[in-house]
Order: structure tokens, then sequence, then C-alpha cells
């Protein structure tokens, strides 16, 4: 009889698991459907190497390319900044393989140099003549191993309060997204993560913003629901994993960097330390703009997007004066 009771008790606790996980994932699959619906894609599409990216590309002139940091997605410049620039200028963002509505190709790591190889060839395959990129946070460390292993593609590089060093400590702030296994990223992320993340979105994003407020349009016109579906968790897993693995190398080499190359950074940003990702780079790259922002956070482009605007066209009208592939071209006489 008590061993009936006994089954009977771990049958009904099984199915009420099995329930719970059912729960879970049809919350996943709820909540990625509805940030599909309030932020559908709004750009073109590309293959590369098996990644297949989504990109905004508009206006003409001098090619700015944008790249966007940790769980982010084009939206963080294409809303923020583009309206602000006049003509003269063609500004292209991404979303980086993973993020917003690029798709990751199989096998891929998500590691800086094949981060940065996608973008050159990204700017390959759009014909773009060395555009200047500009790097926000994580993308800044894609920005500048882009300039340390592929110079010959660009004319210069402006970061916005980038990632450049490592920290032992950073894993840290960022415990519940290093998941070195892909079978476990892949089961959280169809599980509990999407679900905790909707619930911690408002939390997570005043720190991120902070001091500054979190503002009120940025789920939907910033992009920030792209970030509560499972292939995005996937991939910002998957960034935070592969960073350490070759950023320590890269700041070795800084001082190779021979472009021009702009740092903007708020002095009171609590996700990347100026003290410790911004200060430091004035000794290491020749001719450094520095415009360290007093009192502003993490998300400069947001808070501040025409002082942000202005410093990206000062770094511009200097990356464009060097020469250009058809400046130097003089047709044959005779």
């Amino acid at each position: 009889m008590l061993i009936s009771i006994l089954s009977w008790l771990l049958a009904l606790l099984l199915l009420l698991a099995v329930l719970g996980i059912a729960c879970l994932v049809l919350a996943t699959l709820w909540i990625a459907a509805k940030a599909q619906r309030l932020v559908p894609p709004v750009g073109k599409f590309v293959e590369i190497d098996g990644n297949r990216i989504h990109y905004v590309d508009v206006g003409e002139g001098r090619p700015i390319v944008f790249l966007h940091g940790l769980g982010a997605q084009l939206h963080h410049f294409r809303h923020t900044l583009f309206g602000h620039f006049g003509p003269g200028y063609r500004l292209i963002a991404l979303d980086r393989p993973g993020s917003g509505y690029s798709v990751r190709a199989n096998g891929a790591t998500g590691r800086l140099p094949e981060q940065a190889e996608l973008v050159r060839r990204f700017i390959e395959r759009l014909g773009l003549e060395r555009p200047l990129v500009v790097g926000h946070s994580l993308g800044g460390a894609i920005t500048l191993t882009l300039a340390v292993e592929h110079p010959e593609v660009i004319s210069g590089i402006v970061l916005l309060a980038p990632l450049t060093h490592l920290e032992t400590r950073a894993r840290q702030r960022f415990d519940l997204l290093y998941i070195p296994s892909r079978l476990k990223r892949w089961i959280m992320a169809y599980t509990v993560a999407i679900p905790l993340s909707l619930r911690y979105a408002r939390q997570t994003m005043e720190f991120i913003f902070a001091p500054q407020a979190f503002q009120a349009d940025y789920m939907v016109d910033g992009g920030g629901w792209l970030g509560l579906r499972p292939g995005h968790f996937q991939a910002t897993s998957a960034d935070v994993v592969a960073v350490e693995q070759d950023l320590g190398r890269i700041e070795q080499r800084y001082g190779e960097i021979a472009m021009p190359v702009g740092i903007l950074f708020g002095t009171a940003d609590r996700v990347i330390d100026i003290r410790t990702h911004g200060e430091p780079m004035q000794g290491k790259i020749a001719g450094l703009d520095f415009d360290p922002v007093d009192g502003v956070g993490h998300m400069p482009q947001f808070v501040e997007p025409k002082r942000v605007m202005g410093f990206i066209e000062r770094i511009a009208a200097r990356a464009f004066l060097s020469p250009q592939p058809h400046d130097n071209f003089n047709e044959p006489s005779g």
C-alpha cells in the first residue's frame, strides 16, 4: 500500500514538473511572438558565410557603420542617432549575428576575431570604401579588433562606452549569462530565461541607463523587446563566454592602431568603468580623441544624441581626410 502511494506521488510530481516546463516553454514562445509583433524587421538582409545579417542603410555619402553592444540591436543607433545627421553620410547599422533579426551561422562561436572578420566581409559585400566604424560597449571591443586585425578596410573608429580591457571580475556582473555549455544555454533560453528577463526588464534597464532615467520608448522604439527571444538570449550568452578568450590578446596590440580614433565615455557609467576601460586608453593609441562626458551613464547615444553625433562627425572629418582608393586615381592621358 505504501509503495503504491509513493508511486502515485512520484507520478504526480513528475506530471507537475512536465506541466511547469510546458508552461515556461509556452510563455517563452508567447513573449517572443509579442516581441516580433511589436518590433518587426525594418531593414534588408544579406547572407555572409552562413550568417543572415539584418541591417539598415540610409543616406548617401561617406559611409559610417554602427556596431551595437551586448544584448542590443541596430535600433540603439537607428532610433537615437540617425535622425541627427545631416546630408553627406551613408549610415549603416547592423544586428550582430544572433542579435535582433540576424541569425548566427551554425558552429559560430561569437569570438572577437570571428565577429570582426564578419564585419570586414559585410563591408566588402556592401562595397563600402573604408568606412568609419562606430562601436558601443561590446561593439567597441569588436571595433578595436577590426582596427587591429583589418585596418586596411576602415578609415577610423569611434568608441562609445567601449569594453577595452579584460577584467577578471567582469564576469561577476554577467553571471546569469555566463553559460559555457551550448545545451544548457538552449535549455535556459526556452524555459526560464525569457520569462525571468521580462520579469526583471525594468530593473535591468534602470541599471544600464543609470544614473539617467530608463526611457519610456526604449522597449519598442529602442528595440528592447527583441532581447526577449530565445535566439537572442543564446547569442548574448555566447558573446559573454567568448569575449574573454581574445580580449586580453587584442588589448596588447592597441599601440598598432594608426588611424583616427575617438572615445566618448560617460563618467558615471556603472556597466563599464571609465577608469578601467576609458582613461587607460589615452596612453595606448597615438592621437586619441578622448571625450569624458560628466554624469552620463552607459547609454550616451540615448541621453546625449546630439553630442554623440557631433563627436562622430569630428572623428569622421579626420578619418575621411585620409586617402581613399578613388582619390589617388588618375585617368590615363593622351
